[in-house]
């Protein structure tokens, strides 16, 4: 099973969540956010939503800005 992370192909295991996957990563910084096939999902969900086979995860660093 794989998932693509910012175009990258990786395996992942089965009932694996959004912050397993970011542990694994080591992507758990304050700001991360991230979009599972384009829709973008809130932390407080990271914990309970499952990785799927063929997931497209975008990570990326919120920058706040004026």
């Amino acid at each position: 099973m794989a998932i693509h992370v910012n175009d990258q192909t990786l395996p992942f295991t089965p009932d694996m969540t959004l912050s397993a996957l970011l542990h694994q990563l080591d992507r758990l910084q304050p700001g991360t956010a991230l979009a599972v096939n384009q829709t973008i999902i809130p932390r407080a969900q990271w914990e309970t939503h499952q990785v799927q086979d063929g997931d497209a995860i975008l990570l990326f660093q919120a920058i706040a800005g004026g």
